[in-house]
């Protein structure tokens, strides 16, 4: 079996669950896949880039599955690798089906040992991965995630108050979890934290922002990592076009304090030019959300210490 001609059963993620995080990566499983887990593992039918995700360590291709690890083994003789180099890794998880290094170890050595070609452990060409999964060992191809968005902290310009490059990735995920044919709008887009995580992920977003002050900033932040789209000086009262999503982080620090009225001025001009907002919120504003003409579909509260902010995913 040439390994290039193999199609995947399933795509098995596995995912590292920071507690403060943890409802905010619950909130990104259900968009990109429409369930979420309590484990480190989530297997579905949908194909993701898993360097998307701040919270996933990498994905699983299933190739091969069987009841005993021997199943895989009879499965594995038969690859055909063409020279290239691999090597074989268990992928840990925790809870009740964590396995100890030892034991991982000797299970990579004992199916490596049966795949025709030859192993590299420092730098393969091509990575293994197995498990045992829902009951069944399963076997095939692992992508590791790349921190794409800690590369994006050493930003030329940023503001205290700005949402941490991690959590404005997950933001854009909840976003736009399928970027195809998607056109996004960050209206209120401060110093472009949001924006440079969507663009990283091929997500079709323009910005805008009434502070004209913050906006060279903004747009050198874009350029600093090679990307750009446009970014304008404009009220989000003027923003014409249409739009599948918009993304809003309410203000909300000294310098941009609104009213419960300007944040409904807010909403509704957003409901004129987009079918769907996610909104980054340190206030309870559902009443709001709902006078704006919105359904609230799903949410979240991430947590930093005691500060709280509410994600919060609206629908026409």
């Amino acid at each position: 079996m040439n390994y290039n001609h193999l199609e995947p059963r399933s795509y098995i993620y596995n995912y590292a669950l920071p507690d403060e995080e943890r409802e905010l990566c619950a909130l990104e499983m259900r968009s990109f896949f429409g369930v979420d887990t309590d484990s480190s593992i989530l297997e579905s039918r949908i194909k993701i880039d898993s360097s998307r995700s701040p919270f996933m360590r990498g994905r699983l291709d299933v190739w091969f599955e069987g009841e005993k690890l021997e199943d895989l083994i009879e499965q594995v003789k038969q690859l055909e690798l063409n020279g290239s180099t691999f090597k074989v890794i268990y992928v840990k998880v925790t809870g009740p089906d964590k396995v100890s290094f030892k034991e991982r170890r000797r299970i990579e050595r004992e199916v490596g040992l049966h795949i025709p070609g030859e192993p590299d452990l420092n730098n393969p060409e091509l990575v293994f991965a197995l498990m045992n999964a829902g009951g069944r060992w399963v076997f095939g191809e692992y992508h590791s995630s790349e921190a794409v968005w800690l590369h994006h902290q050493q930003k030329p310009h940023s503001y205290s108050t700005s949402l941490s490059t991690r959590v404005a990735r997950a933001v854009a995920n909840i976003a736009v979890p399928d970027p195809t044919g998607k056109k996004a709008i960050d209206p209120c887009c401060g110093i472009g934290t949001v924006v440079v995580e969507a663009l990283s992920m091929g997500i079709d977003m323009v910005a805008s922002d009434i502070n004209p002050l913050i906006l060279p900033g903004t747009r050198e932040n874009i350029a600093h990592f090679g990307y750009s789209t446009e970014v304008k000086f404009r009220d989000i009262r003027e923003v014409t076009g249409l739009y599948d999503v918009a993304i809003i982080d309410m203000p909300y620090n000294l310098c941009s304090v609104i009213t419960p009225e300007e944040q409904l001025e807010m909403l509704q001009s957003t409901r004129e030019f987009a079918d769907k907002v996610v909104i980054v919120t340190i206030e309870p504003i559902d009443s709001i959300i709902e006078n704006a003409g919105f359904k609230i579909a799903d949410r979240c509260i991430v947590r930093k210490g005691t500060f709280e902010r509410e994600i919060i995913v609206c629908q026409k």
